[in-house]
């Protein structure tokens, strides 16, 4: 019975089995390649095919060349972009190096496979892509033109692709013209034209037909002559008035067939270069464009003619581009610019502007690129240029140019000629005509000209800048008396004088010039610009002097030239000494610098011409501040002369120190809205932060002071002026309301009710005082009903009534200013409360500029506790965001500044009684907060406090962790013994375990001698969580190296006791027994045998009970025995055992993926040994098994599965 299995067993595995050949490892990788083909990443696919046509050429197998185009034809249509293309890819290669494949037999089966008339709705997005790919795979195979039907077959299927336009846009156009590109004259006359002759005839109808014209002219004009084109469309031309309302009808259906899609239509752009070429582009633009396009509702075809537009930029010429930019496409692109503002509009604005920079980009020309820049600027709404003044555009304009285009802007601004632009008004515009065109174009103009100066992306000369900046500065503050030459900007006169709202805007815009300048890298090419560049020195021209210098040299000039030019706001001559006193001191400083170059002396030159050149827009101010200034310089150099008896003279004088002086006027220049004057105090503070004092750093902390009033903190520079104003606003309002009372009177009577009644709605709560002023009003008309009056009695006659109108109208106005007042009075005080927490977040930056350049000054520490303050009063203020980021920054500045700084205060010689008092404090004020994230920042404090009375530990006392520096260690440990004692022995205490752990982890000492406290506290303490807290610290203290090298061996024999006294007092029972029964039914069925985190987690805590992770055997991989494949080979006998005839080697277990090993019997070796020899060998055909591929070993494995279970059934049933 087991011969008869056996020879069962032969006849049924080993044709499934053997391979000797390796067909099956060929095929294999065989379909790999089409795998790989595939893939998304681009070079795997290109080697994959560069494999397989190499595979192909080596085989020279027909069945293989056979099912590689089959496969390749059904991959065309694959639902992935990547895929689709490699398919194509490798099927233009094979047909190209196979010429033995007929093209016409590959289309046909393209066809078949990818019918678009059977396929299913949902697949023929697919099948159109499989079309497409076909085409385009002949196309690239280089084959195609020697072919002219299978030609005229692709150009045919590729005209009935583009009805799947959704799918595959414009592919099948561009994939057309390169068919044509390639194909010869002779070729498209005998084949082409004869067979596109019914779709060129109805060129007119559609836009794919004619699309089909067009490129055919395009490619091959010979071909397509007039005469052709008079006997295919009946006219010599394309461009004809006859065929202009075709054209226009077919340009509207294209214009709709790419409303979702956001493009120019191919036919569009073909039409406009065909205009060109047959000399009919105004009648084209005119008829097609203006006519047709435009005289839809706004939408695609109104699109369509602002994308051929900027299409057409590149294309046309100087006079041609005049002419389009400046007719009616323009000003409908205009409107549409003001309807587009709403949120929900479509913006065409980013398509032209993408549509001009690709012009400016590509064009050398500088003439057209003047004519393109000028039409934009000129197109206007009642005198406001359309296109932004910030246009990003200009980056690309050439220097000359750009230089034409800053001439014209200066003289457009003096004689603005609003005529020649292409002005347009909506129709509520139009009814509401003001005189303000030239205002607005002015201030336009002046916008433009700061951004070509600031923006540093547009190319630009020293001298074009220089140009610029004069031409502001002078337009600002300055008119024209005589025009003289030695002044440029007064020989061009202004035809209309500039009003007093256009000065005041061309100033701000001055000043925000000069912010600009002061930021801009040096211009120009020269060696000294790259040097400076080098340094990242802004702000300066290549000589090395600062812009805002050359600006105050040109404002005196002005100011010298009194016969010729007048300043808008004359200057005293109190006012004008100051000036030049400044100008002598900008100059002197100049020299020192030149001499040696000193922070200082770079300072002072920025405050002075800083505050100089404030003096045309506040000259008191700016005056007194400059004497200021000039005594703070005079006292710095004499400090300098004579330090020593300067140092004697300042503890008898009262007079401020120099750098108290200056740090007062960097406050009040902060307290404007201006970022050059935030820059330039920025940058002066960081040069004196050296020579800052106590009390100079004080008035700076009084600023951010919440506790201080506002008149001590310096606040009030900028709220004065708001109050001013605010005062002005409100008498005027009031005159107003009572001119319109006066004109009213009696016949408004109606209104002020409904006012009345608003306001008694707005103020919710009607005082007493208005309650008593009403009832004196009715009583004194006999209007109030009384008791003793009698029903019948008569009422009130006209005269009576209507003089109790007025009364009541009167009195009910007065309740209404009053609550309007209330009104005013609390927006006034929100906005002032806004000013103050913006000028605190600017002095925040001195505050961390302070700390990082003078991070180990001793005046550090007098700014821990006012820096605390403010975050604690922050953190119980107003909920606003701006106050949230004023206290975000005051935190961050604290902790990372502040407490982290690498570099802290070491001057400690007799301040140590002062640090260890504002130690006690800080620890004092940690146990009295409520708010635990705020106690946070004061221990942090204590800590760094105490870290500055250690000082540094050099390397050779490092080892002596005892060293505490200045520290008393009794006072401090007394201190924080006090803190934790607190913390673990009330209920509610802000402070935390952590606070602790960090003071213990950072100073061993003080953990040594406060352990014994958190000892105690793990039975004493008053709840679970502090209980536990103090276990927590003791277990850190423990495991810390530096704890127990500070203690001796009794020491921690005494503290190990302790620690277990107070663990048996708290009577915890803990049976480990049933914690390790559970655990190690966790891993009962060895499922956490292998790596990983939580398998290390569980074995880490199971090494604990002494229990450790069992060693896993090493299983031999597969790919080793593929290696030792050629070895078996050799020792192979002749003849075949199957797997079951075969004994197995009971010694080694059998390894199965995913089962745990067998244990093998003991018996089973002295057995084997029995056996004869002759049976150890074959083992090696066993091996041949575990090499075959998978798929097969998997079957026969199954196969003798069951002939096993038959067999054992079988020795049943004989055994029965």
């Amino acid at each position: 019975m087991q011969t008869n299995m056996g020879e069962l067993e032969d006849s049924t595995v080993r044709p499934k089995v053997t391979d000797a050949k390796g067909i099956l490892k060929q095929n294999r990788q065989f379909l790999d390649y089409f795998w790989d083909i595939a893939k998304p990443e681009r070079e795997i696919r290109l080697k994959a095919i560069e494999d397989l046509i190499e595979h192909l050429k080596q085989s020279e197998k027909p069945d293989e060349l056979k099912y590689s185009l089959k496969r390749l034809v059904d991959g065309l249509s694959h639902t992935r972009e990547d895929a689709r293309s490699g398919y194509s890819v490798a099927l233009a290669q094979l047909l190209s190096v196979f010429e033995e494949i007929s093209l016409k037999s590959t289309l046909d089966s393209v066809k078949e496979k990818h019918n678009l008339q059977t396929a299913k709705k949902k697949f023929i997005r697919n099948a159109a892509f499989g079309n497409f790919f076909a085409v385009l795979a002949l196309s690239q195979s280089t084959r195609l033109h020697k072919e002219p039907q299978v030609m005229l077959e692709c150009v045919q299927l590729l005209q009935s692709l583009s009805r799947y336009r959704e799918h595959l846009r414009d592919l099948p156009r561009k994939t057309m013209v390169d068919i044509l590109s390639e194909t010869s004259k002779e070729v498209f006359e005998e084949v082409l034209l004869s067979a596109l002759q019914s779709d060129l005839t109805s060129a007119l109808n559609t836009p794919e037909q004619l699309e089909l014209l067009l490129v055919t002219m395009q490619k091959f004009p010979s071909a397509l002559k007039p005469k052709k084109l008079k006997k295919l469309l009946g006219t010599t031309a394309v461009i004809t008035k006859e065929n202009m309302p075709k054209l226009v009808e077919v340009l509207k259906t294209a214009a709709r067939s790419v409303k979702k899609d956001n493009i120019l239509p191919p036919v569009a752009f073909d039409l406009l270069q065909a205009s060109l070429r047959e000399d009919n582009f105004e009648m084209f633009w005119n008829e097609a464009i203006i006519k047709g396009m435009l005289s839809e509702m706004p939408g695609p075809t109104h699109y369509l003619g602002f994308r051929l537009l900027g299409a057409s930029l590149p294309l046309l010429s100087v006079p041609e581009l005049e002419f389009v930019l400046s007719g009616d496409v323009m000003r409908y692109y205009g409107q549409h610019m003001l309807s587009a503002q709403l949120a929900y509009r479509f913006k065409f604005a980013p398509e032209m502007e993408k549509y001009v920079s690709e012009f400016m980009q590509g064009c050398p020309d500088a003439d057209k690129q003047l004519v393109v820049a000028l039409c934009f600027t000129q197109l206007t709404n009642q005198g406001y240029p359309v296109v932004p003044s910030s246009w990003k555009v200009l980056e690309h304009m050439d220097l000359c140019a750009l230089q034409q285009y800053v001439e014209w802007l200066m003289k457009a601004f003096c004689k603005p000629q609003l005529e020649k632009c292409l002005d347009f008004s909506t129709r509520r515009q139009k009814g509401n005509q003001d005189d303000s065109c030239v205002a607005r174009f002015r201030k336009w103009i002046v916008q433009r000209l700061s951004f070509i100066v600031e923006n540093h992306q547009i190319k630009k000369e020293e001298g074009l800048v220089m140009k610029m900046a004069r031409f502001i500065f002078f337009h600002a503050f300055f008119d024209v008396k005589k025009p003289t030459p030695e002044i440029p900007e007064t020989v061009q006169a202004l035809s209309v004088p500039i009003d007093q709202q256009t000065r005041a805007t061309i100033s701000s815009a001055f000043y925000g010039l000069l912010q600009g300048l002061n930021s801009m890298a040096v211009l120009g090419d020269s060696p000294e610009a790259e040097r400076l560049n080098s340094r990242r020195i802004l702000g300066v021209k290549a000589d090395g002097s600062m812009w805002i210098y050359c600006v105050v040299q040109y404002a005196t000039t002005l100011l010298n030239q009194s016969k010729h030019v007048q300043s808008v706001q004359t200057l005293s001559p109190e006012q004008r000494q100051g000036w030049d006193s400044m100008l002598e001191s900008v100059e002197a400083l100049r020299k020192k610098a030149k001499k040696s170059s000193s922070p200082e002396h770079t300072a002072f030159q920025h405050l002075f011409l800083l505050v100089g050149i404030q003096m045309f827009k506040a000259p008191d101010e700016s005056l007194e501040l400059l004497n200021d200034l000039r005594t703070c310089v005079e006292k710095a150099q004499a400090k300098k002369s004579k330090k020593k008896k300067a140092s004697k003279l300042e503890q008898f004088s009262a007079e401020p120190h120099w750098v108290e002086v200056v740090v007062e006027i960097l406050l009040s220049l902060l307290s404007q809205p201006s970022r050059l004057i935030r820059s330039v105090c920025k940058a002066v503070f960081s040069r004196i932060c050296p020579h800052l004092t106590q009390e100079a750093l004080s008035s700076i902390l009084n600023v951010l002071d919440p506790n201080k009033d506002e008149d001590e903190s310096g606040v009030m520079v900028t709220d004065e002026k708001e109050k001013e104003k605010k005062r002005k606003r409100n008498e005027e309002d009031k005159q107003d309301d009572e001119e319109e009372e006066d004109e009213e009177g009696s016949d408004s009577s109606s209104s002020d009710d409904g006012d009345e009644d608003e306001a008694m709605e707005e103020g919710k709560e009607v005082d007493q005082k208005f309650r008593l002023d009403l009832m004196k009003v009715l009583q004194g008309q006999n209007a109030l009903a009384t008791e003793d009056d009698g029903s019948d009695e008569e009422e009130l006659d006209d005269a009576g009534m209507m003089k109790l109108d007025g009364s009541l109208a009167a009195l009910f106005l007065e309740q209404k200013k009053k609550i309007q007042a209330k009104k005013d009075e609390k927006d006034r005080l929100r906005k002032e409360k806004v000013l103050v927490r913006d000028f605190r977040i600017k002095v925040l930056d001195m505050v961390e500029m302070f700390l990082s350049k003078q991070g180990s000054s001793a005046l550090v520490l007098g700014m821990v506790e006012p820096l605390l303050s403010v975050i604690e009063n922050g953190m119980s203020s107003e909920t606003s965001q701006q106050e949230q980021d004023f206290l975000r920054r005051a935190a961050d500045i604290f902790r990372n500044r502040l407490c982290r700084a690498k570099y802290y205060c070491r001057e400690t010689d007799g301040r140590e009684a002062e640090l260890h008092e504002m130690l006690e404090r800080l620890i004092g004020r940690a146990q009295k907060l409520t708010d635990s994230s705020v106690s946070l920042y004061y221990f942090s404090a204590a800590l760094y406090v105490l870290k500055v009375l250690r000082g540094v530990v050099s390397e050779q006392d490092s080892a002596n962790l005892r060293l505490m520096g200045k520290v008393d260690v009794e006072r401090v440990t007394t201190c924080f013994r006090n803190a934790l004692t607190s913390f673990l022995t009330k209920r509610k205490s802000p402070l935390t375990g952590a606070m602790f752990i960090d003071l213990f982890s950072r100073f061993p000492v003080l953990c040594v001698n406060m352990l014994d406290t958190a000892v105690e506290n793990i039975t004493a303490g008053v709840r679970e969580h502090q209980q536990g807290q103090a276990c927590l610290m003791v277990l850190r203290a423990l495991q810390s190296k530096d704890v127990k090298n500070l203690m001796s061996d009794a020491q921690g024999t005494e503290l190990h006791q302790k620690v277990v006294d107070q663990l048996t007092k708290q009577k915890m029972p803990v049976n480990l027994e049933l914690l390790q029964k559970v655990l190690k039914s966790i891993n009962a069925e060895g499922s956490l045998q292998k790596p990983g985190q939580l398998e290390d987690t569980y074995w880490s805590v199971m090494k604990l009970f002494y229990i450790l992770k069992p060693k896993m055997e090493k299983v031999k991989k597969v790919v080793e025995a593929e290696q030792t494949e050629e070895t078996t080979k050799k020792k192979k006998k002749k003849g075949f055992l199957p797997e079951t005839k075969k004994r197995k080697n009971r010694k080694k277990p059998t390894v199965l993926e995913g089962k745990e090993t067998p244990e093998t019997p003991e018996g089973a070796s002295g057995e084997k040994k029995k056996k004869n020899k002759k049976r150890k060998q074959q083992g090696g055909e066993g091996e041949e098994t575990q090499n075959q591929p998978a798929t097969k070993k998997a079957k026969t494995q199954q196969q003798q599965n069951k002939k096993k279970k038959k067999k054992g059934g079988q020795q049943e049933a004989d055994g029965k």
